[in-house]
Parts: C-alpha cells; sequence; structure tokens
C-alpha cells in the first residue's frame, strides 16, 4: 500500500468531488471512507488507475449519504421544529432504522456510530469527537460497521440499551449546538416510549426533557456559557419541567432503575431547586453513588466530587477527586473549581488556564479562560 500516493491523491480527488456539486464537508466524508476502502482492497487487488478509482468509489459513497440524508431530511419534515407534549402522534420509519442499525453483528460502540452516521446525519468529525478518538479511526470503525452488515439480513434487530445510547448522544450533539439534533432526538425518544413499556425508556425522555428546559439559558447572548448556578430560571420552560418530572416519577414508582432514571433524578432535583442556593446536594450525592454504581463510571465519580463539595465542603470535594485519574476530561476544571471555592485562588487560577488548554469545545475553552483570569485579577488587587 502506497501511503504517499494515497495523500497526493486526497486533495485532487477532493477538488473533483467539490467541482461535481458535493459540498466540502460531505466530500471529506466519501473521500475518507474511499481512503478506508482502498486500504482495505489495494493490496490485494491494486487499480490500474488510482485516482480514477478513488473518484468513483468516492463519488458513489457521497451520492450514498446524500440520498440517506434527504430521506432523513424528509422524515424531520414530518415533526414540528420543537418536540410538543404528550405522546408521539405519528410515527416513522426512522425509528425502526434505529433499531435495524443497532445489529446484533455489531459491537454496542460500532452500533452507535453506524447509526449516528447513517440515520443521525451526524458527520464522522462529529461522531468521533464526541468518542474522544482521532477522525481518521471513527471512518474506520464505522466503514468496518458497513462491511458487517452489509451482507446480513435485518431479522434480528438490535436491543433496546443500543438504541437508548445512541438516541442520548444524538441528544447530547444537539445539546452541544454544534448541530441541532435534541428536537429530532426527544421525538424519536417519545415514539420509542409510546411504543415500548420499559422504564429506562421513560427515564431517558424525562431526561432530555429536563435539560432541554433549561437550553434558552446555557448561553449568554455573546454565546458564552453560562454555569447552571448563574442560570435565570425564571426562564427555564416550565412545562418540560413538569412532564419530565411526572415521566421520572412514573417510572421511579416501577422499582426497575437505571442510569438514565438515576441521571433524570439529578436534573430534576436541579430543576426544583428555586436557585441555585437551595439546591438539595445531599440527596444529589445519593444519587451520584447509585449511578455510580450503575455504571462504575470514572466521568460519574468526577460529578460526584463537585456534589460532595457542595454538600460537605470543597475539601470533602477535593478527597474525593484524589481517587480519580486526573487524564480525565474536565478533571482539571473540576479541580480548579474546588480550590477556588476552598479559597486557594493561585493553585485555582493556574488549573483553570491548564482545563482551558484542554476544553474540547471554543466555549468552553473560553469560559475557563476567563475564570482563570477572573482569579487573577482578585489575586493581584
Amino acid at each position: 500500500m502506497n501511503e504517499a500516493l494515497l495523500r497526493s491523491l486526497t486533495p485532487k480527488v477532493l477538488g473533483i468531488l467539490v467541482r461535481r456539486g458535493a459540498d466540502f464537508a460531505a466530500a471529506e466524508d466519501a473521500v475518507q471512507d474511499a481512503l478506508v476502502e482502498a486500504v482495505r482492497v489495494w493490496p490485494a487487488d491494486p487499480p490500474q488507475d488510482p485516482k480514477g478509482w478513488l473518484v468513483t468509489v468516492s463519488w458513489r459513497r457521497f451520492l450514498d449519504a446524500a440520498r440517506a440524508d434527504a430521506a432523513r431530511r424528509r422524515r424531520e419534515d414530518l415533526a414540528d421544529e420543537e418536540p410538543a407534549p404528550g405522546p408521539a402522534r405519528a410515527v416513522d420509519d426512522t425509528l425502526q432504522l434505529y433499531f435495524l442499525c443497532a445489529h446484533p453483528s455489531l459491537t454496542p460502540s460500532s452500533a452507535v456510530a453506524l447509526t449516528l452516521r447513517a440515520v443521525g446525519g451526524l458527520t464522522t468529525r462529529q461522531i468521533a469527537r464526541a468518542y474522544l478518538v482521532p477522525e481518521a479511526t471513527m471512518a474506520q470503525r464505522i466503514s468496518r460497521a458497513k462491511r458487517t452488515v452489509s451482507g446480513v439480513r435485518f431479522d434480528q434487530p438490535g436491543d433496546v440499551a443500543t438504541v437508548l445510547r445512541v438516541l442520548y448522544l444524538v441528544f447530547n450533539e444537539g445539546y452541544s449546538g454544534d448541530v441541532d439534533l435534541a428536537a429530532e432526538a426527544i421525538r424519536l425518544t417519545r415514539q420509542l416510549a409510546a411504543a415500548i413499556d420499559h422504564p429506562e425508556v421513560a427515564g431517558l425522555l424525562a431526561l432530555m426533557l429536563l435539560h432541554h428546559a433549561r437550553r434558552a439559558t446555557r448561553t449568554a447572548p455573546d454565546g458564552s456559557l453560562v454555569p447552571l448556578a448563574e442560570q435565570d430560571r425564571s426562564r427555564w420552560d416550565t412545562t418540560a419541567i413538569a412532564e419530565g418530572v411526572e415521566i421520572l416519577q412514573a417510572a421511579l414508582a416501577r422499582d426497575r432503575l437505571g442510569e438514565f432514571q438515576a441521571q433524570a433524578a439529578i436534573a430534576a432535583l436541579h430543576a426544583d431547586a428555586p436557585n441555585a442556593e437551595e439546591t438539595d446536594w445531599v440527596q444529589i450525592v445519593e444519587w451520584y453513588d447509585e449511578l455510580a454504581r450503575l455504571t462504575d463510571s470514572p466521568v460519574v465519580r468526577l460529578n460526584r466530587a463537585v456534589a460532595v463539595g457542595e454538600a460537605d465542603g470543597p475539601r470533602a470535594g477535593l478527597a474525593a477527586l484524589a481517587a480519580l485519574d486526573d487524564a480525565l476530561p474536565r478533571h482539571a476544571a473540576v479541580t480548579a473549581y474546588l480550590h477556588e471555592r476552598d479559597g486557594d485562588l493561585t493553585t485555582a487560577a493556574r488549573l483553570y488556564a491548564e482545563a482551558a488548554r484542554k476544553a474540547p469545545n471554543l466555549a468552553e475553552r473560553d469560559h475557563l479562560t476567563r475564570q482563570a483570569a477572573r482569579l487573577n485579577a482578585r489575586r493581584d488587587r
């Protein structure tokens, strides 16, 4: 395999697709799929015209993706832009496609990645960012998943847990503001809740509604992040909060606790507090204990440390952090916050600056940079 040849041909093939009418991002995805296929096929069957081969395969991949995206957009046009309360009124084939992509022959991570690409409409780059892996790695994973399911019968749809993970990731991607898919994720979860009597489906729907209720207050007019404690709670969507709490209470009454119900319970406690000072942090710590038991996730334990710091004081929070790997995403930001609460402004400012350098997006980087500058200014007075 001549990797130098592939590298030299990539911009030429990309340029040809763009001149044929493909938008740049879609052309990049198509060319990347073709490169992965070339790595697989060329060692055993090298083409006589490598450039022509790449152009042909890339263009086919672009057309396939464009047709899939057009079909998805037609399905989305059937729904209102914002999800309406209550049971879903219409069921389309999108939900069925989620189950089909969650095929038992795929690993859960591959099923989620394939579904996000084929049905959710996310680009390879966005999925890679969600998984915290290089884009090339995710492209190979998606291509392998496509090859795996290309020759199998879709008579064994995937399980509910995989579909819930997909919907959760789609919602989070939409909630980040990079791609507005949050309303579509809520719509599909409503359909799933109407079709399947499952407490974790209800838990996920409640979680989405409770987070979506705060969406308008998460950023300032200039695009900067607004921390939860500083959000204008009078602007939260009380209708969505009431619906989320009602759905959650019904799910919890069935005594089949799962991770989405536990996360929704934490979100409900935040939504129930009239202001940040009246948040019931003791109960939130208890729910994080349940969530940690269910998931054994280091990210959950990181968030639990924040709650412990609020409930029992910053030094207790720092003690809870001591058992965690400091390479965890946002570990430095959490540590900075707890040191600030403890009065150590020098350490907090240094850690905020460190966290800013590791931030996954521009809005978070700017927020952490401002935190560091604010503390440095206070310290220098």
